[in-house]
């Protein structure tokens, strides 16, 4: 990633701000994953490839901030989806773009940024979005944060869907289909345990 010179245009947000209903309440993204939090794994393969970083959540909140980073809660209602969260993050960047990833999915590649940033130049586009080759991983984007009023008449319209919003802004989608992994997100213990498993487990040759 040090070859990759604009990433001081891009502020990161980590969207932590759902219920969990499938981890029993807990929230995922604090639970241990080989001994540190599931966030943390995320914020130290992330912090490289962007100018700076922010953290979307509406519980847990002093917990979120012992990482160091700013902790944002929801302007547009509570617990309002993936889209609520990031326009809560685009209100509060200075940066010309916004690349959006979930908590619970660690695997992060360490060129996701520079990939997803790479397209929207050669497209000549507001967004991008990832794609694993078989579906979209919409909550996996980069965008420009001149879409804040575009979204904000989105979200007042009652509306919530990732993807509608995505496609009327003409979001171009980035192939990922090489790093499949990246896309695995932790919704169950069971997951959670899977996940630990195969990160401690050799690389097959």
């Amino acid at each position: 990633m040090d070859s990759f010179t604009d990433k001081q245009k891009i502020t990161g947000v980590i969207l932590s701000g759902g219920l969990s209903r499938r981890m029993g309440g807990q929230e995922k993204a604090l639970l241990k994953l080989n001994g540190k939090e599931m966030i943390l794994h995320i914020l130290e393969r992330l912090a490289p490839q962007v100018n700076s970083l922010i953290i979307n959540t509406n519980r847990h909140i002093e917990q979120y901030r012992q990482f160091g980073y700013p902790v944002i809660n929801d302007q547009f209602g509570h617990f309002d989806g993936p889209l609520a969260g990031i326009y809560t993050a685009i209100s509060h960047v200075h940066s010309p773009y916004l690349l959006v990833v979930p908590c619970d999915s660690p695997s992060i590649t360490n060129d996701l940024v520079e990939r997803l940033y790479r397209a929207l130049k050669e497209n000549s586009c507001q967004m991008t979005v990832a794609h694993d080759g078989e579906r979209l991983q919409p909550v996996f984007a980069l965008l420009d944060v001149r879409l804040s009023t575009s979204l904000k008449h989105y979200l007042e319209s009652g509306q919530r869907k990732l993807d509608r919003w995505y496609e009327g802004n003409g979001a171009v989608t980035v192939d990922f289909s090489d790093a499949k992994e990246m896309f695995f997100n932790v919704n169950t213990l069971e997951e959670l345990s899977a996940l630990e498993e195969k990160m401690l487990s050799p690389p097959e040759k």
